[in-house]
């Protein structure tokens, strides 16, 4: 599996958010207490300062961390787990991209239509849906942490037009993306 591109910031924001689209594609570690959780996990948060993030369950434990016994990370909850965290690495890892279904299923070798009946059984979400999510993500954190364009943004985080772009980005968010920075600096 690639190795999936985010700042310790978003992971943060991550497992702040008990965000659970993101479990199995990091862990947190927790220094202090040497238990490494889910994203989800709905666990006490720790101090920032002793947090570590790894992409890997074998990686986590061999640097002597123990599953949490809350969100049991070790525990795969269906056999199609590896075929959705695949489908999820490749979204994160390509959603600059001009993406369409058949991209992404032939990438994870299924059909289109298997893969999304599968994707929206394990998830809730298609991957249409799954990848707006992870560029509106990028966008906020973007419109938050950096000086650049709506513009720049729109098309850096791989939409095609601005009007969609917008549109989306108020469909998660409830404001547009010069409210949002406003809301947000």
């Amino acid at each position: 599996m690639a190795a999936i591109n985010f700042t310790f910031e978003e992971m943060w924001e991550k497992i702040i958010a008990c965000d659970h689209k993101y479990d199995g594609l990091f862990f947190t570690a927790v220094k202090t207490t040497k238990i490494y959780c889910r994203p989800s996990c709905r666990s006490r948060k720790p101090k920032k300062e002793n947090v570590e993030f790894y992409f890997d369950i074998n990686e986590v434990e061999s640097a002597g961390f123990r599953a949490c016994k809350r969100c049991q990370p070790e525990v795969e909850y269906s056999p199609n787990i590896q075929l959705v965290r695949d489908t999820i690495t490749f979204l994160v890892n390509h959603y600059k991209n001009h993406l369409c279904l058949k991209d992404i299923a032939d990438e994870v070798g299924i059909s289109p239509f298997y893969l999304e009946r599968i994707f929206k059984e394990e998830t809730g979400d298609t991957p249409r849906i799954y990848l707006e999510k992870i560029r509106v993500d990028k966008a906020a954190y973007l419109l938050r942490s950096t000086s650049q364009t709506n513009l720049e943004i729109c098309y850096g985080v791989g939409f095609q037009s601005t009007s969609n772009f917008y549109k989306v980005f108020r469909s998660w968010n409830n404001c547009s993306p010069s409210e949002y920075r406003k809301r947000n600096r």
